[in-house]
């Protein structure tokens, strides 16, 4: 069974041209739509903690996948570390990956070799802009023109904040995960409890 993974950052953003290219990679490679399960996230590759992500590991854990097709190998994570061991467990169960736009084929330890490297590269370019960000927020503020997030809107649901809660993970976590401070975690998990009678 091929699995065949889409993610993208926030709800505004469509997977359209993923899902275009992964489709296009399963018909030029026969491959029979009945073999094929699609997984779709709209949530950050900074933490591995996502819902279709989750089933999909469910269904490689319960054999029920041997193949994992992503169109670029920063959609499973944007974190080096994370990625590596992640396809680390994935080859010893005998999973296949394939990175569409890549072009390669990940199985094995040469897999895991190249798959290190390319981890290693989306991690710089995540660091690359966050760095060419700040730099205009500064140029931004010094002309007077930057004022921050407009009060209201938020990173990230709040609601995430509080499944991830629920699934038991700590508040630093849940910062890491969703890339927020602990503060603005622990103001998320308290506009979604109950008010005192």
């Amino acid at each position: 069974m091929y699995a065949c993974y889409c993610r993208v950052s926030s709800r505004r953003q469509k997977n359209d041209s993923q899902r275009a290219e992964i489709q296009r990679w399963l018909t030029n490679h026969r491959i029979k739509p009945s073999t094929v399960r699609w997984f779709e996230d709209r949530e950050t590759g900074m933490s591995l903690v996502r819902p279709a992500f989750d089933r999909m590991q469910r269904a490689i854990f319960d054999g029920e996948v041997d193949t994992v097709v992503v169109w670029k190998l920063d959609r499973i994570s944007r974190r080096q570390h994370e990625g590596i061991s992640l396809l680390a467990d994935w080859c010893e169960r005998g999973i296949r990956v394939v990175v569409v736009t890549q072009q390669i084929d990940l199985s094995g330890a040469v897999g895991r070799m190249v798959a290190s490297v390319l981890f290693g590269l989306a991690e710089i370019e995540w660091e690359y802009r966050r760095e060419r960000q700040a730099a205009g927020i500064a140029v931004a503020k010094r002309r007077g023109v930057y004022h921050g997030r407009q009060k209201g809107t938020t990173k990230v649901r709040p609601s995430r904040a509080r499944q991830l809660r629920d699934q038991g993970l700590s508040v630093s976590e849940i910062a890491q995960a969703l890339a927020l401070s602990d503060r603005t975690v622990f103001r998320y998990l308290a506009e979604g409890a109950p008010s005192p009678r």
